[in-house]
């Protein structure tokens, strides 16, 4: 999975324990247009599990997700 999808911002929330990367997503999710997509890298294991269901219960979409020797990155556009 080496295809990196463009993205319209990023968060960076390594070192950051869950609740904090899906918080601080959710603030730039909130700035940005409807489409746009969203790029959070997280260091936090319990973040996948967050990710995919606020992606799920928000309606916005997990375009893709990547787990790399302890980093977690995520690709979301905006519902």
């Amino acid at each position: 999975m080496s295809d990196v999808l463009a993205c319209d911002a990023e968060v960076d929330a390594s070192g950051l324990d869950c609740p904090l990367p899906l918080l601080k997503a959710k603030l730039e999710l909130n700035r940005l247009s409807p489409g746009a997509v969203l790029k959070v890298v997280a260091t936090d294991a319990g973040s996948q599990r967050d990710f995919r269901t606020f992606a799920k219960l928000a309606g916005h979409e997990l375009l893709q997700e990547q787990a790399d020797n302890g980093v977690y990155t995520y690709w979301l556009r905006k519902a």
